[in-house]
């Protein structure tokens, strides 16, 4: 078994790797929308200090973050065999939805989405945690 902690990605906010190999199989780690340099996709603050977060920019960047991880292990969505998916507010099923299917159809990882009370940082909406099938001989 290896884990690694990719390169130019989101540090973990722990001591986890984003991926972790057993055999066949890929485990990435609960991914949000943050970027290398710590801010977040989807997320924003006015200076009055009024949030505004756009689930559908956050889920995009987090299947987008997800897609880099895969990818440094030379592999893709396409790989994808399961995914768990986090939501601060059931509310936002419909946009995190629209934006699920601008990635996978039918044929893509099956998928569960829970609500949760809350998440690491108080900008995140979503979380999505994945399994792919990325055999070692390919």
């Amino acid at each position: 078994m290896t884990a690694d902690i990719i390169p130019g990605r989101a540090t973990p906010r722990g001591r986890f790797p984003h991926v972790r190999r057993a055999g066949d199989f890929l485990f990435v780690s609960g991914t949000s929308s943050r970027r290398p340099d710590n801010s977040f996709a989807g997320a924003s603050v006015d200076p009055m200090g009024v949030t505004s977060l756009d689930i559908r920019e956050q889920t995009r960047a987090v299947i987008t973050n997800i897609a880099a991880l895969l990818e440094a292990h030379g592999t893709s969505l396409a790989a994808l065999v399961d995914a768990t998916t986090f939501l601060v507010n059931m509310n936002d099923f419909g946009g995190y939805n629209q934006v699920w299917a601008e990635f996978f159809d039918e044929t893509g990882p099956a998928r569960t989405t829970v609500a949760v009370h809350q998440l690491p940082h108080p900008l995140l909406l979503i979380e999505i945690k994945a399994t792919a099938y990325a055999p070692v001989s390919a």
